[in-house]
């Protein structure tokens, strides 16, 4: 079974004990520009979220994203 990033993204919060509020806050602080919750939000749910944008979140739960062969 695979999840979508929204799920993904949502179970890393929960683990790290943070929520989409302190996320948002956080992609701000490390990149400079504005991330507010509800574009955040709305960016998981709808699946638009960026490959540098996951990686920033990666990143900023203390992951990292690779690719490897099956």
């Amino acid at each position: 079974m695979t999840m979508n990033a929204n799920t993904q993204i949502r179970v890393l919060l929960a683990q790290k004990h943070l929520n989409i509020t302190k996320l948002a806050r956080l992609i701000s602080e490390k990149t400079g520009k504005p991330c507010s919750k509800q574009n955040l939000s709305n960016k998981l749910r709808n699946g638009t979220v960026r490959y540098d944008g996951m990686l920033v979140i990666a990143d900023i739960l203390g992951f990292k994203i690779e690719f490897s062969e099956k």
